[in-house]
Order: structure tokens, then sequence, then C-alpha cells
């Protein structure tokens, strides 16, 4: 009796995979409808070896930072303007932009590197918002003048 319902299930499997073979054997007639996604049920190959750009964790691949010195002033305050508002995350985001808003016109070249380390450099936005709100220990690297600001400014004394 197992060996008989072993039989079936494997003769149940080999018959679905035959469907799904005939169906991508066979010819693909296409139809654009706008609005209409078509998913094919063929299966894809794929290789067991992790991407060669993704290292082996479960974390996202962040690209590595790379400091620009040769930026002039006012491009690197443009470019962390724009890094400070787009975090993808809705605190930073807002606190970030706040302060960059306020406080980028005013900061002289060493001031505007030490910002760009802080925003590019940790690669959890969570950590910038912790030691901001001071909800944990700024780590010693990123303890500066810039980061004295920027939790003053997350207090939001003068509202």
């Amino acid at each position: 009796l197992d060996s008989l319902l072993l039989e079936i299930v494997i003769m149940s499997r080999l018959g679905s995979l035959l469907r799904v073979v005939r169906q991508c054997a066979a010819p693909v007639v296409s139809t654009r409808v706008p609005g209409v996604s078509v998913r094919s049920p063929c299966i894809r190959l794929m290789s067991t070896e992790p991407p060669e750009h993704q290292p082996e964790s479960q974390e996202p691949w962040i690209p590595e930072y790379i400091e620009k010195f040769e930026e002039p002033l006012e491009e690197k305050r443009s470019r962390l303007l724009y890094q400070s508002r787009k975090r993808g995350m809705l605190e930073n985001g807002l606190l970030l932009g706040s302060f960059a808003k306020k406080y980028l016109p005013e900061m002289d070249e060493e001031k505007l590197v030490l910002y760009d380390r802080l925003i590019n450099l940790p690669s959890n936005d969570w950590e910038i918002y912790y030691w901001a709100v001071e909800q944990k220990e700024t780590p010693e690297d990123f303890d500066n003048i810039v980061m004295d600001m920027l939790k003053k400014h997350a207090k939001n004394e003068n509202r």
C-alpha cells in the first residue's frame, strides 16, 4: 500500500512537471494589452552561487562609501542636501533634511566632510537616528561638532 501511495505521488508530481515543460515549449503568442501582465510558468534555471556583488549575509548590499576630495563646495552642499532629504526612512528624512537646510549653507569644508561621513558611512539609518535623539551612545568616530549640532537640532528647542 505504501509503495502504491508513493507511486501515485511521484506520478502526480511528474504530471505537473510535464505540463509546465509543455507550456514552456509551446510557441508564444504575444498580444500586448495595456495594464495586463502575463507571468510564464516556465522554470528559470538559477545558480546556487550567490551573486558576486552581494556579501554572504542577510543584509542588503550597500555600495562602499568613497570620499570626494575634489568636489566643489557648492556641489557637495547640493549633494548632501539631497542625500539628507532622501533617506528611505521618514524620521531621518525629516530630521536630516531640516538640519541640512538650516546648517549646510554656513558649514565650512571641515564640517561638510564630517557631515558627509556621518550620513554616508553608517550602514543603518536607525543608528544615526538613535545617536541624534540620544537613545544610544554615539561612537567615537562620529562624536564630533557636527553630531553635537544634530543632537541640538533634534531637541527642537526653538519651536
